[in-house]
């Protein structure tokens, strides 16, 4: 796969009709992505009844008032008890952290969390993934050619706002699609 074809960086948009309910108006924004694999984090499913707070009480971590009703993201099915926190690219942590895309980053240690709430030398933007979405050699791929998954360019407002309920819809609209005119039927002309 050629540095051009990657699709980190990029969001995929689930489909209607996809046939996995763990993806139905799924917004997933790929972390990483090569010739033997795929790994992204689902932007759009807060964790019922979790909020970044008590993620910093479990791990006996300082939790600021702003950790109180910050939510918490499903990121995927693979992994669900593991921590990612999805940034921008303004704070790293040396080799701990991925950057890549247009300005983002991942970190998974507990350094992260500490700098969510940090106003001043934190990250601008941040979000908590618990769990990821992944894909084995080639199966990204022929998900895409079977027109499961929309491509669309990452947009730093829709990855890191609160408005989950209207990503999909959102994403859709910045790539021209109402998404009431979307079909379930899916086919290759």
């Amino acid at each position: 796969m050629s540095q051009a074809s990657t699709l980190t960086g990029r969001l995929l948009v689930a489909m209607p009709g996809i046939d996995d309910a763990r993806f139905e108006h799924a917004v997933i924004l790929i972390c990483a992505h090569g010739p033997d694999h795929a790994m992204g984090l689902r932007l759009d499913r807060p964790a019922p009844g979790v909020d970044l707070k008590t993620v910093l009480d479990k791990l006996d971590a300082p939790a600021p008032d702003q950790s109180i009703g910050r939510a918490v993201l499903m990121g995927g099915p693979v992994e669900r008890e593991r921590g990612f926190v999805l940034h921008t690219d303004d704070w790293t942590v040396g080799d701990d952290t991925l950057a890549f895309g247009d300005g983002l980053a991942m970190t998974g240690t507990r350094e992260a969390l500490a700098a969510m709430t940090d106003e001043i030398a934190g990250p601008r933007r941040s979000a908590l993934l618990l769990g990821y979405a992944g894909w084995g050699e080639g199966q990204l791929e022929e998900e895409l050619a079977d027109n499961v998954w929309l491509t669309a360019d990452a947009d730093l407002d829709l990855i890191f706002d609160g408005e989950h309920t209207s990503k999909w819809t959102r994403a859709l609209a910045q790539l021209g699609v109402d998404a009431a005119m979307l079909s379930s039927q899916g086919g290759r002309a």
